[in-house]
This record gives C-alpha cells, structure tokens and sequence, in this order.
C-alpha cells in the first residue's frame, strides 16, 4: 500500500489539541518542546490550555497547527512506524508537508509561519477584506461570477476546495457583491466566512514580500518524498522549487481538488490525514471515492494504527 500523508491547514484548530499526545508518547511531546524553543513562547501551553480567543489568532493558530500534525507524525513513527511516498498540505499545511519531507526544519517552519500569519494578518486592515464559500457552482462559473462582480476591487477563487465548493477572497465589498449574486447564477448556497484577511488573494502582496526575506535566511534540505504543491497542483521534489511555490501560494489559490485527484497517477493507495480534525478526509470523499483516508490526532488513534 503505497500512502500519502495529508496536512490540515487553519480552520482545524480546537483547545486542547496535543495535550493528551504529548502526555502519552516522549516523541510527541519533544516536537512541542522543540517549538517552544524555536519561537521563544509557549505554543503547547496555547495549543493544550488555550484560550479559544488566543489559539484563533493566524500568528498563533499557524504554528499551533504545524507543531500538533509533526507531534502526531513522529509519535507515530516512533510507535508504530509508517511509511509514505508523498506528502501534500492545505494552504499552511503545506510547510507541514515539507517538514515530513525533509525539506524544512520544524524550527524553521514554526518560524516561518508565525511570520507568515502575522504578515499575513498586517497585510490588509481589519474590515477592508473578505472571504466566502460558494457551494454548488462548478470552478469556472465562479471565476466568472468574481469576474462580474469584481469592479475595480480584488474578488478572486481562493480555494478549489472540491465538490463543488469554491472559496473567494479579495475587498470587503466584492465579496458581498459575490455573495448577493451567487445564488442568482446558481449556487445552492454562499455563505461569508468569519476570517480577519482575505487569504490568497493579490491582497496577500505585502505578506508574500515579507516571507520571501524570510525563506532566504532558511536552508532548504533535499525532498526525501514528492510534495504536492498548491499552487500548481502537481508534485515536484527540486528543494530550489521550494521559496519561489511558497512565496506564490500567499497570493495564489489553493488548488486542493487537483492535488487530490492526482494521488491515484502516483500509484498512491491511501492517504492519512496526521493533526486536529478530519476537514481533509470529508474533502477526500467528495473528490476520490475509491482513495481510503484515515484522519490520526489521538493517542488511540496511533495504538490502533496498522502500517
């Protein structure tokens, strides 16, 4: 069985999550430790304790993610041992992914996320952006639904979610404008997301200026596996790829559907989804069917594992 693992992105967050993990395997509670150490604050006290209000900010949610998928990934290669060909990541979970390729150090990359988020955060002031998610509308009738609606604002696809659920992004007021028309061009619903930036879209300039200084003070190690990056929907494994497709994705969208539906062209027999919640999986069943996902995060979780 040939296994690609699967990196949740912001969203996924919830109090508490690693404590139990760190509690029962010495490997887990390591990578929270090393974390902690990386960014110079307590990111497991945030992640196990909370408070809600804290663990939701992009500075903190970012890292908080990225250390909880590794902790549960080396939990369970010093358990139970796995083994996996591809690894592939939603939006931020993509510096996970390159973590378990070997591509980043998890101190860089909690690093580099904290930077990402609040760069991301600073990018636009609270208020003048947006997101929806518009469910029922194939890619292209979305695309031309921001086209219309768009004026001289940004209103762009942000997310290629899959199963017909696309997520825009850009000016407050063009994401309204999107919304009030989508059901008009037949969406069967488009619902505004409670976010603080508008994510992935030109918006993100600023942000992605600033994380492109940051990623050339990084060392990029050789990829031991393919990433599938989002941008581009397809696996690459030149580490001299690496800044220039994470620079990208800030302003570019994710291309989540066809990343997916590239696993079975890879040989790629099952994916596990590795942190908090299991958003991936749900999406896994609407784009492959016939690819078996598992979501890991628990400590039964890793004793019940079979490689």
């Amino acid at each position: 069985m040939s296994t690609a693992l699967l990196f949740p992105g912001q969203g996924s967050q919830k109090v508490g999550m690693g404590k139990a993990l760190a509690e029962t395997f010495a490997a887990a509670r390591q990578v929270f430790e090393e974390a902690d150490d990386a960014l110079g604050f307590s990111i497991s006290a945030i992640c196990f304790e909370g408070p809600a209000d804290r663990l939701t900010l992009t500075e903190l949610t970012q890292p908080a993610i990225l250390t909880q998928s590794i902790a549960v990934l080396r939990a369970l290669e010093a358990e139970k041992g796995i083994s996996y060909s591809a690894t592939m990541g939603h939006s931020l979970g993509e510096y996970t992914a390159l973590v378990a390729a070997g591509a980043l150090t998890l101190a860089d990359a909690v690093r580099l996320v904290h930077l990402r988020g609040k760069a991301m955060q600073e990018a636009v002031p609270v208020g003048q952006g947006g997101m929806a998610a518009i469910m029922g509308l194939e890619p292209e009738a979305v695309q031309a639904l921001c086209d219309e609606v768009r004026g001289d604002e940004v209103c762009a696809p942000a997310n290629f979610n899959g199963g017909e659920q696309v997520v825009i992004s850009g000016h407050a007021a063009a994401i309204d404008r999107a919304v009030a028309a989508a059901k008009g061009k037949g969406a069967k619903r488009a619902i505004k997301l409670q976010v603080s930036a508008p994510f992935h879209s030109p918006l993100m300039q600023p942000a992605a200026e600033r994380l492109s200084v940051a990623l050339g003070e990084v060392a990029i190690q050789p990829l031991r596996v393919p990433v599938i990056s989002n941008v581009e929907a397809a696996p690459y494994q030149d580490a001299g790829r690496v800044r220039a497709l994470l620079v990208a994705q800030v302003t570019g969208a994710v291309r989540w559907e066809e990343s997916m539906k590239k696993l079975p062209g890879m040989g790629i027999t099952r994916g596990v989804e590795l942190g908090a919640g299991n958003v991936l999986r749900g999406l896994a069943r609407r784009i492959v069917e016939d690819l078996p996902v598992v979501s890991l995060s628990e400590p039964d979780d890793i004793r019940n594992w079979s490689n």
